[in-house]
């Protein structure tokens, strides 16, 4: 499945990163290359590393969020370094490295949805954006950027397709049912499942990339679970608990990634995405979300955010700013020529051009996969 980490891993080249991520790993680039001249060091806890910093070449260096001790910060700054200190009372860190985990953003589920640091950074978004505080923007805006390029780096040489489609989609029915199956029929063939990483069509999109690795049984079995809570209103706390029984009878499932944004507040992240890039800008989410789908985009039915998905992502292929157009298949001829006559229009712009072979409308989910590859080119 391309290089989707299930852990944080990297390389130690040096020749290309200056990125310094982890512990293990700002030890290894002072073992290998004996400096820290001209690196980036986001949020490593450096308290115990006080000797390295007051010995080692550090010129250049910027240090982001990292904890260390006034004597090594004063001493980093004085050879030319910049040091960012972490910001006190945050429910997150805006330096960060790594994309998020389930664990991480639902630490404290025990204590009910209110008490994890999901719910405590909404929180503090809904409480900071309302003031117009240019601090709290710039944090969010920093936070956005590390998780942007974490992000790129999680992807790196993946197949990637998004699954798009609405929240609205409830467990316990035959439409999430076939969204699971349509993530799982991806994660086998050898694709990166990325969805807006909330309820709806877009967790059972990463269930599906769950249950990848286990026999079919697995994922009838996990449905009939999930199906007794079927939404997460009125109880997320219920909802997300489901998603990690789930997980905990069946440990460690396949790989896949959820986009979403804490712009939605009210919908929750879902539990079975492995790698969760979370975000406060809702605009660099779907961006960022359709430009990293490399391998196509399939789209569920849904409505205003789907839809505007659909023209989100025909606007690059239609005038192939980021280059070849990439396969777009659009899920339930009524939904998309009756209810919501999308593609029509879709057609219509692509009539012509080189995208109009990289289209396609199917009945069922269960035809999406076929589509995909016949329009992949």
């Amino acid at each position: 499945m391309g290089r989707v980490h299930s852990t944080p891993a990297h390389t130690f080249d040096r020749s290309h990163d200056r990125e310094i991520e982890s512990l293990a790993e700002f030890d290894e680039v002072v073992a290998t290359l004996g400096s820290l001249a001209h690196h980036r060091v986001q949020a490593v806890d450096l308290t115990d590393r006080t000797d390295v910093l007051l010995t080692t070449d550090a010129t250049g260096a910027v240090f982001l969020g990292c904890p260390m001790d006034p004597e090594a910060a004063a001493h980093v700054r004085a050879s030319g370094s910049l040091v960012f200190p972490p910001v006190p009372g945050l429910p997150f860190d805006p330096y960060r490295g790594f994309v998020y985990s389930p664990a991480e953003l639902f630490a404290s589920l025990d204590k009910g949805y209110e008490a994890t640091p999901d719910a405590l950074a909404y929180a503090w978004f809904q409480r900071t954006k309302s003031d117009g505080d240019i601090f709290g923007s710039m944090l969010r805006a920093i936070h956005d950027d590390a998780i942007s390029d974490a992000l790129d780096e999680l992807l790196v040489g993946a197949r990637v397709v998004g699954v798009m489609g609405g929240h609205a989609m409830a467990r316990g029915t035959e439409e999430y049912a076939g969204a699971a199956r349509l993530g799982r029929e991806l994660a086998r063939a050898g694709f990166t499942v990325a969805t807006g990483g909330g309820p709806g069509a877009m967790e059972a999109a990463n269930l599906g990339a769950y249950a990848a690795p286990f026999g079919d049984a697995m994922l009838t079995e996990a449905l009939q679970l999930l199906g007794k809570t079927p939404t997460f209103v009125p109880s997320i706390t219920d909802w997300a608990r489901a998603a990690f029984e789930v997980r905990e009878r069946w440990p460690d499932g396949g790989p896949s990634v959820g986009i979403p944004t804490w712009f939605y507040g009210h919908e929750p992240p879902n539990a079975f995405a492995a790698h969760i890039a979370k975000y406060f800008a809702n605009a660099t989410r779907e961006d960022g979300l359709l430009a990293r789908s490399t391998a196509g985009v399939v789209f569920l039915p849904g409505a205003a955010g789907t839809v505007q998905e659909i023209f989100d992502n025909a606007t690059p292929n239609y005038y192939e700013s980021r280059g070849e157009p990439t396969p777009m298949v659009l899920v339930n001829r009524a939904h998309w020529t009756e209810r919501l006559p999308t593609w029509p229009l879709l057609q219509a712009l692509a009539r012509g051009r080189s995208m109009e072979a990289r289209i396609a409308l199917v009945d069922r989910i269960e035809e999406a996969p076929a589509a995909l590859k016949r329009v992949g080119g």
